[in-house]
């Protein structure tokens, strides 16, 4: 290389002079991300600090945020161990048993593996099949087999402490390794004979009575010897030694748990499947150990996931705006902060991600600390879970991470959607009024009007047609575009409140001026007043229809005041009617009593399995049409029209005739005919007749009777037996339709009367005490049942209503509150401008109190009118509907729930007496420099 004169470097022989060569310029897609992700890499950090400045603030959107989660999580986590696996139902069905063995039929079948599913291996099985004894069934097991029996669901009558209680038994011997591994010997021993029972704690509880009682059953008293519990039944239990109840046999609920000397195979599978048994045992194959997106066996139903979705849309939309307030605040004591980002060069795509950074963070943070909160609640609280809740013993501790998943990014979602009308404001105000400190005065938008009005319209729309195909989702669907309709609408009915505002005093003035000035905190507050109250008002109202609904469609089942005693046991022998007399006109000041006579059916070749009694409407009067699936809207139309076919929906399959056995004697006061009908009825009965209650059946003043019978054991159908009868009609009778056969006519038709009720009246309804007494006198006979007819279903909406109202309540002082104070923080430069003029200190207690006034009473007005326009709606729909279906059901009556509406009414004034009572009234007074 040679050096000229100048330092020219003059490259060597050979060699060619090359340019310096350029950096690679790098990809346009990938300089976006890098530049997407360091904004919000600077976002997120900005928020992160913005947090910790803003402490109040922050821990309100917490608190607003976690809660939620927590309550999934608990509800998640608690699910997924109730719901157990394979082989934990294995565990608990069988405990130390090889196999259990169900008896199901008396021919063959055929199972799948698990046991869980079974099928007649004949479609048409001939003759009356077989049945086996536990020895018998023992030998099939082969040489070394045992097996233990067990007999679930025995009611047990039991008088302790005073008190009669019903308290299902379980009859297995607790001595025996088997049956002890599928329940748990908590205190005291196992029954040793039929006279000694176990009790679980949920019953010891009941009775009042401790290990060492005596408690007194229809077979005398039995002695509680120890506390055993059922892993699968936590409830009132009773363990039964076998000696107490007669042995397990065939039957529906027929258990045995078998110890098997080798394996359960499918030869012995086989064996027991021919007797028609379902075997279960534990087969060996695994369950699948993928992340279950559900628990339980089989995949969840769509339009269950479908409303459940909803729901929590319902759900997720009331957070959004019970903390977008908190947000809009935020963005207004930092819009100086978001106008020196601006003039740094921050795009307003860049403005918007620093305040969405704020609903990320919170969110992020609501649901880490809402998560873990919430699983530890769940392991904490399982035992009462379990024993209060569910009524059963969990599986393993778990807590269905697929699920926990979803909360977390659903409360990240709720963050986001928080922030988002706060970002988009914030990325449109003035740069200059933002470095200033001045406020940006709120332009109304006709745009966001019109899509409110289209979309609460749409809504309703939505709704009407959900209602009219009877499908919730649809419903809710409707409900939530009209909601979110009302959103949209709520700023702009601010602006024209404020505006009407001129006239008002100064405390409420100022108010209605700082929401319309605030109406991106105040807006979210009152639809979240809104939302609530709407919901609450639409269920109350539906609720409240439905009540009446069944009030009008009720039917009594004895005239008004009168007493029916119906004995439980059918293995006792019935009291005398003397003995009943006496003790109810003792014990319930009864006037008359008569007995109640039904019917069982003679046997012909065997003990009658099947009987039924009826009348037969004439061929000319019966309806041709059957109630089916599949009618086409003119076929229903024309039964509808058919004065033949006025069928109700609850006689779907037929209307039910009650068919009693009697002389006249009970007539009047079963049905509450007159004395000119009774003594007419009683002719009819005393000659051989049968009276009905339905005119329909009555023909030539005859009534045709139809008698269906099976006996066990009969090969071919026992014929029907049928006869024409004399008759007479009670048109006028209480109750339901019944047809009262004379004991002559009974014996015509091979019908044997059986008392077993008993019907008396009395001057007054007797109380708690008379009836106790009562049925003490008939204890000897078993336990006796004592029903007053009041004229009125049983149940009532009012305590739902109540509810419904104080939740709505909750949150209407929840979001009043936030709102108000809010508002307080955010106006301390107004505060200051009435406390340098001379502004008493009673005006800021006055103006807080106007402030929740405009949030809770414009929120609760709002919703009242919402939900009475929505429940309108679907009422009316399901009407319409209801007009053309076959068979006929009942319209719902528009019934408006003042209960509700008084409970909501109050909550605003509660919610400003709240924030009169909790707000300083002292004046701050501030240096201010603008």
């Amino acid at each position: 290389m040679t050096v000229r004169s100048g330092g020219r470097i003059r490259p060597p022989a050979g060699t060619r002079d090359t340019p310096p060569t350029a950096p690679t310029p790098t990809p346009l897609r990938r300089r976006r991300t890098a530049e997407l992700a360091g904004s919000w890499r600077t976002a997120l950090r900005i928020a992160r600090r913005e947090a910790r400045r803003a402490r109040g603030r922050t821990a309100l959107v917490l608190a607003m945020i976690t809660l939620p989660v927590l309550v999934l999580t608990f509800v998640a986590a608690s699910y997924d161990m109730a719901e157990l696996t394979q082989e934990e139902r294995l565990d608990r069905q069988l405990g130390v048993a090889d196999a259990a063995l169900h008896w199901v039929s008396r021919h063959p079948v055929v199972q799948d593996e698990s046991g869980d599913s079974w099928s007649s291996r004949d479609p048409e099985p001939s003759g009356p099949g077989s049945t086996l004894t536990t020895e018998e069934l023992t030998a099939l097991l082969g040489p070394g087999g045992r097996v233990t029996g067990i007999r679930d669901w025995i009611p047990v009558s039991v008088r302790a402490q005073g008190r009669d209680e019903t308290i299902m038994g379980r009859a297995l011997d607790l001595t025996d390794p088997l049956a002890l591994g599928t329940a748990r010997l908590r205190e005291g021993r196992a029954p040793a004979g039929p006279d000694e029972v176990a009790a679980s704690r949920a019953a010891l509880r009941r009775l009042d009575i401790r290990i060492g009682g005596t408690v007194t059953t229809g077979d005398g008293p039995r002695r509680v010897v120890g506390v055993v519990e059922f892993p699968d039944n936590l409830g009132p239990m009773l363990a039964l030694h076998p000696a107490a109840v007669p042995p397990v046999e065939p039957g529906p609920d027929a258990t045995w748990l078998a110890d098997v000397p080798g394996t359960v195979d499918a030869d012995l599978v086989r064996r027991l499947n021919e007797q028609g048994l379902v075997v279960t045992a534990r087969t060996g194959a695994e369950e699948e150990s993928s992340l279950r997106l559900w628990p339980g066996q089989g995949g969840a139903d769509v339009n269950d996931l479908g409303t459940s979705v909803l729901v929590g849309g319902l759900g997720l939309l009331e957070v959004v705006l019970l903390v977008g307030p908190a947000f809009a605040v935020g963005v207004r004591r930092r819009r100086r902060d978001l106008a020196l980002v601006a003039v740094a060069g921050g795009d307003a795509a860049q403005l918007r991600r620093v305040v969405l950074a704020d609903g990320v963070v919170l969110g992020l943070l609501g649901a880490a600390a809402g998560l873990v909160l919430g699983v530890a609640a769940a392991f904490a609280g399982r035992p009462l879970v379990e024993e209060y809740v569910f009524g059963a013993r969990f599986g393993g501790y778990r807590c269905w991470p697929a699920a926990l998943v979803v909360v977390a990014g659903v409360a990240v979602l709720a963050g986001v959607l928080a922030a988002l009308a706060p970002a988009w404001t914030a990325a449109r105000q003035d740069v200059v009024a933002g470095l200033a400190g001045r406020r940006t005065p709120p332009r109304d938008r006709g745009r966001w009007l019109t899509v409110g009005v289209v979309l609460a319209a749409g809504g309703a729309a939505v709704a009407a047609l959900g209602a009219t195909r009877t499908t919730p989702t649809v419903i809710l669907l409707g409900l939530i575009l009209g909601e979110l309709g009302l959103v949209l609408c709520t700023p702009t009915l601010i602006g024209l409140l404020a505006r009407l505002g001129r006239a008002l005093p100064l405390a409420p003035r100022i108010a209605l001026r700082d929401a319309s000035r605030n109406r991106a905190s105040a807006a979210p507050a009152i639809s979240a007043v809104m939302a609530a109250v709407a919901a609450s008002v639409a269920l109350g109202a539906y609720l409240a229809s439905d009540a009446q609904r069944d009030r009008v469609a009720y039917q009594p089942a004895l005239p008004l005041g009168n007493i029916q005693v119906s004995q439980t046991q059918a293995d006792r022998p019935a009291p005398p009617l003397d003995e009943v007399a006496a003790a109810a006109r003792a014990h319930l000041g009864a006037s008359a009593v008569v007995p109640v006579n039904f019917v069982d059916c003679d046997a012909v070749s065997g003990p009658v399995d099947y009987c039924a009694v009826e009348p037969v409407l004439p061929p000319e009067r019966a309806c041709p049409w059957q109630p089916r699936d599949g009618m086409s809207a003119a076929e229903r139309r024309l039964a509808r029209a058919d004065p033949r076919c006025q069928l109700r929906s609850h006689d779907y399959y037929g209307p039910y005739v009650h068919v009693v056995v009697d002389d006249g004697t009970a007539l009047p006061l079963l049905t509450g005919a007159g004395p000119a009908e009774a003594a007419a009825a009683t002719a009819v009965l005393r000659a051989g007749g049968v009276v009905v209650t339905d005119p329909r059946y009555l023909h030539d003043g005859r009534v045709a009777v139809r008698v269906d019978r099976a006996s066990v054991g009969s090969v071919s159908p026992t014929p029907p037996v049928s006869g024409v009868l004399p008759g007479h009609a009670l048109p006028g009778a209480v109750g339901p339709t019944r047809l009262l056969i004379s004991p002559a006519a009974a014996t015509r038709l091979g019908l044997t009367p059986r008392t077993t009720s008993w019907i008396a009246s009395a001057p007054e309804v007797p109380d708690e005490r008379q009836r106790q007494r009562f049925t003490d006198a008939l204890r000897p006979y078993g336990e006796v049942i004592v029903d007053v007819e009041s004229g009125v279903p049983p149940g009532g909406s009012e305590p739902l209503l109540l509810l419904l109202a104080g939740a709505a309540g909750l949150v209407t002082v929840g979001a009043a509150g936030i709102a108000t104070g809010l508002a307080a923080a955010e106006g301390r430069a107004d505060l200051s401008t009435l406390a340098a003029v001379g502004a008493g200190p009673g005006v800021r207690r006055l103006l807080a109190l106007c402030q929740a006034g405009v949030i809770a009473g414009l929120g609760s007005v709002l919703g009242i009118v919402a939900g009475l326009g929505t429940a309108l709606i679907i009422l009316l729909s399901t009407n319409r509907q209801y007009a053309e279906s076959w068979p006929i059901e009942d319209p719902y009556p528009l019934v408006v729930p003042w209960s509700t509406l008084g409970v909501l009414v109050l909550v605003p004034l509660v919610a400003m007496l709240g924030a009169g009572l909790f707000t300083r009234s002292r004046l701050p007074v501030e240096r201010r420099l603008d």
